[in-house]
């Protein structure tokens, strides 16, 4: 009985905390003292409580227009977004800070969030990449405006990540055209992953597949076609082999190109028959 007389005590007290805390920040927030507002705005936000800390920003933020503080104040308003993970909104509010205060000392920073924070809105490979993109295109940004930056080492390690993810999912539509027998999509798309990545460390791999799918296209072609496909894959498979003399599927293209060189035979000496 003892024990939960104990337990009501404090859950009575924790509550009646909880809406003395709630109160408090009620009458702060419809005191209409910008001041008051604004400094405990700030309280708010060095206690990490970002909910309350954004919502007292956004009440001060139009009366401080064209006052000094205000950059300290956006400056937070637009961490506070990133803080709670809203992601698109944080990367609009840094941008914003940065074309608003153009000479702060904050800039660079805030350059760095917005990029940042589309970075964090990079999804896994197989879906639509659109922030990875976006994300890319401002860390790039951002190594050309502050080259001299500390954040330089991070952004690079940052866009090669991210690189490596778009490469992973162009690979994966490369094989998945090429087990569907889209043998000429598989062929552009593989050939596109090595131009958009030429540091691919996967480039053996990405050959072969160009080779077979080339291989492919031409075996399974009307007769009018097979001569102008079968010379295609006779250059992707010397490429290869000029490439990897003892690669890991140097035998099989080895066969393919010497299938190709027959085939190409076959069709000048049936034309000369004819």
């Amino acid at each position: 009985m003892k024990n939960r007389l104990v337990i009501f005590a404090f859950l009575s007290a924790l509550i009646l905390g909880f809406v003395s805390c709630k109160s408090e920040f009620e009458k702060i927030r419809a005191s209409g003292d910008v001041e008051l507002i604004a400094k405990k705005a700030f309280d708010y936000y060095k206690q990490e409580d970002y909910t309350r800390a954004q919502a007292l920003f956004e009440l001060v933020i139009p009366a401080y227009r064209g006052r000094p503080e205000l950059e300290q104040i956006y400056f937070d308003y637009a961490y506070t977004y990133y803080k709670l993970g809203r992601y698109i909104l944080a990367n609009y509010y840094f941008k914003n800070f940065s074309s608003t205060f153009p000479a702060s000392d904050k800039r660079e920073e805030a350059d760095f969030m917005a990029a940042y924070s589309n970075y964090h809105m990079s999804p896994s490979y197989r879906l639509d990449q659109t922030y990875t993109l976006k994300a890319i295109d401002e860390f790039e940004v951002f190594v050309n405006t502050y080259p001299n930056s500390d954040r330089i080492k991070e952004c690079n390690r940052l866009i090669d990540e991210m690189r490596l993810k778009l490469e992973k999912k162009a690979f994966d539509e490369g094989l998945l055209y090429y087990n569907l027998r889209q043998y000429q999509a598989a062929t552009v798309t593989f050939e596109n992953l090595l131009k958009d990545f030429p540091e691919t460390k996967n480039a053996e791999q990405v050959r072969y597949y160009i080779c077979k799918a080339s291989y492919d296209l031409a075996s399974n072609s009307i007769f009018d076609k097979q001569e102008e496909r079968f010379k295609a894959t006779k250059g992707y498979a010397e490429d290869y082999l000029r490439k990897y003399e003892d690669g890991l599927y140097t035998k099989e293209i080895k066969a393919i190109y010497d299938e190709s060189v027959s085939k190409l035979k076959s069709i000048t000496n049936g034309r000369y028959q004819n």
